[in-house]
């Protein structure tokens, strides 16, 4: 029996000699120059696109990064702007009040409160201008400062 098994393993190893001796020369095998090179480019090329996509990357979150914190801003402004309102129509409220308590007469209290609608309407169609004329200017300069953005990452990414 174990005649029979040295004779199926060498006939085994005899029938595998080829395929042995091919991986024996293909480790010892010299890779050609060219082929290095190639490889050595190709790296080099991965790594430069890996850089630019990077620097790409960093120049957009830039970006929003400004988009946001103008973003920010002007929110407060807003929100600034609307507590002022507020607070200049509860004065004029409580001078209309005054106003009214210091009427001698009927006629007297409703020229006053004529007056103080008047002042109102005047006043809301001031702030509506201005609110118009404010947002016009705030889309308008959103959409400069988008572009210009935007070019600026796009044209040194491409």
């Amino acid at each position: 029996m174990t005649t029979e098994t040295n004779s199926v393993l060498n006939s085994v190893k005899e029938a595998f000699a080829p395929v042995t001796e091919a991986f024996t020369k293909l480790q010892n095998m010299e890779v050609p120059e060219a082929a290095r090179e190639f490889v050595k480019k190709q790296a080099e090329a991965a790594k430069t696109r890996a850089a630019d996509a990077y620097a790409g990357s960093e120049k957009v979150t830039n970006v929003i990064e400004t988009a946001v914190a103008g973003s920010v801003t002007e929110a407060a402004k807003i929100s600034r702007n609307i507590q002022q309102a507020l607070y200049q129509d509860a004065e004029a409220f409580f001078a209309g009040i005054d106003k009214l308590a210091s009427a001698k007469s009927l006629s007297e209290a409703a020229q006053i409160q004529s007056d103080m609608v008047r002042a109102r309407g005047e006043l809301f169609v001031s702030r509506a201008k201005a609110t118009t004329e404010y947002l016009g200017k705030l889309v308008t300069d959103g959409a400069k400062t988008a572009q210009d953005n935007f070019a600026k990452v796009y044209s040194k990414t491409a």
